[in-house]
């Protein structure tokens, strides 16, 4: 019997980090800004969940060689 190791390509987009929360200033917001900062963090959770999915995906897609 021969063993053979099958390596995933995991997609580069995949391997990016996920963007960092907003930093908020030690202020108190106006509603504009606190809108504009939970925009963008949403956006980037979703970007980088889509990234993730993206990597889950390739290696689910690996074969397995059973």
């Amino acid at each position: 019997m021969r063993t053979v190791t099958i390596r995933s390509e995991i997609p580069p987009e995949a391997r990016k980090a996920c963007d960092r929360p907003v930093v908020l200033p030690d202020r108190n917001l106006t509603s504009q800004e606190t809108a504009g900062n939970w925009n963008k963090d949403r956006t980037a959770l979703v970007a980088c969940e889509t990234r993730r999915a993206a990597a889950v995906a390739a290696v689910d897609a690996t074969p397995t060689g059973d």
